[in-house]
Order: structure tokens, then C-alpha cells, then sequence
């Protein structure tokens, strides 16, 4: 991706609050890397959707999965969407309703989705996908069969055409708002990951492995 601080085309430029656009890769794949969640808007005949998924980033393409039974996938296909990805980290509180906010990072990509029909790659994609978020984890597990590589459709586009909005820091009042007696601030917000739960049905003695009790979020 361009390293530049333009917009790579005119569908993804920011332009409300546009100081608030990013373009570069750096900031992209941070929010991209920085949490799996992701949307993802589709047409089916006149009717937009929007699902939610898991996606993962290698290098300059993004990719999410499901069922290949998924409506919603088999649209998808070589057809025009839209991913997006949030992370929200505060609440913003003002001295007026209208300036509420909240501070968030997000990024819209645009593009065509490409199916990945070759079975050894499609494995190779779910592998690094795994291997993303729990390092370690994929070859302690019992192997994939050819079965479930076939009931899992493996989807990516080129994250070339993207932008990031972030917004960060206090309210922004009306300056004849900043005299008047109402506190006004930021509440952070932060996802938390808990202390992992144990199925009932594992073999005693079985701890959870240092993927599973070291993961973090971005």
C-alpha cells in the first residue's frame, strides 16, 4: 500500500471529520491486527446485508471465513464488499449532548472478494489464521481433515484500497461551553480477556497451554 498521506481512491476518503483519515499501511494493519472481529457488507439481488466475521491480515490482503453453505459467502464471491473492522476505546463526555462522541479506531476496506479454491492453500490460510491468534496451537490439535477443508470457504481481498478514521482525546466543546460547571472527560473502554474457563469434559489433569493463559489484545 501506498506509504502516502492521500486517499488510494475517492470511495474510501474520509470526509467527515477528514482530519481524522488515515492512509497509510501502518495505521491499517495495526487496527486491522489489533482484534479479529470484523463486518462484512454484501448484495444479495437489491438487498444489502451485513455479517459479522473473524478476519486476519497477511501482508497487503485481509481474509475472514465460515461455512460454505453461508448465503453470505456464496455472494461474496468475486463480487464487490465491504470490510470493516472497530475498536472502540472511550466514551467521550462533553458539556452538551451534541458534542458527545467516543474515541474509536476503524478502517473500511473496499475490493472484490477472491475465493481460495486450492485445498493445500486454504489449509495453509486457516493454519495462519490459528496461528495468529493462538501461537502454537495448530499442531497440538488433531489434524484438519479434507472433509472440513471442504466445508470451510476461505475468502481475501487486497487491503489496497482502504482508509483508517481514528479519533483520540477530550471533548470538543463550544468555546463558550468550556465556563460552564458540567465535568466533562473521557471514560476509557478496554476489551478484557478472563481467566480461561475449562470445558467439563477434559481429560484430568490437562492446564491450559501458555497460548491460551498469555493471549492479549490489541
Amino acid at each position: 500500500m501506498d506509504q502516502s498521506k492521500s486517499a488510494p481512491s475517492e470511495r474510501v476518503r474520509v470526509k467527515r471529520a477528514h482530519e481524522r483519515g488515515k492512509y497509510d499501511a501502518q495505521s491499517i494493519h495495526a487496527i486491522l491486527d489489533a482484534t479479529p472481529l470484523a463486518h462484512v457488507g454484501y448484495t444479495i439481488g437489491e438487498q444489502p446485508f451485513v455479517t459479522p466475521t473473524l478476519q486476519w491480515r497477511e501482508g497487503d490482503r485481509v481474509y475472514w471465513h465460515g461455512s460454505s453453505a453461508s448465503r453470505a459467502l456464496k455472494s461474496s464471491e468475486a463480487a464487490e464488499v465491504c470490510l470493516t473492522v472497530t475498536l472502540m476505546d472511550g466514551f467521550v463526555m462533553a458539556r452538551s449532548a451534541f458534542h458527545h462522541s467516543v474515541n474509536y479506531r476503524s478502517v473500511m476496506v473496499l475490493g472484490t472478494a477472491e475465493k481460495i479454491s486450492d485445498p493445500d492453500e486454504k489449509e495453509l490460510r486457516l493454519k495462519n489464521f490459528v496461528e495468529g491468534l493462538f501461537p502454537g496451537r495448530w499442531d497440538m490439535l488433531r489434524p484438519v481433515t479434507g472433509k472440513e477443508i471442504k466445508a470451510t470457504t476461505v475468502l481475501s481481498m487486497s487491503v489496497d484500497e482502504a482508509s483508517a478514521k481514528i479519533r483520540t482525546g477530550p471533548p470538543i466543546d463550544d468555546e463558550e461551553d468550556y465556563a460552564l460547571p458540567i465535568w466533562s472527560g473521557v471514560i476509557p473502554v478496554k476489551s478484557q480477556l478472563l481467566a480461561p474457563e475449562p470445558d467439563p469434559r477434559n481429560l484430568e489433569g490437562l492446564t491450559p497451554p501458555g497460548h491460551v493463559t498469555g493471549i492479549t489484545l490489541g
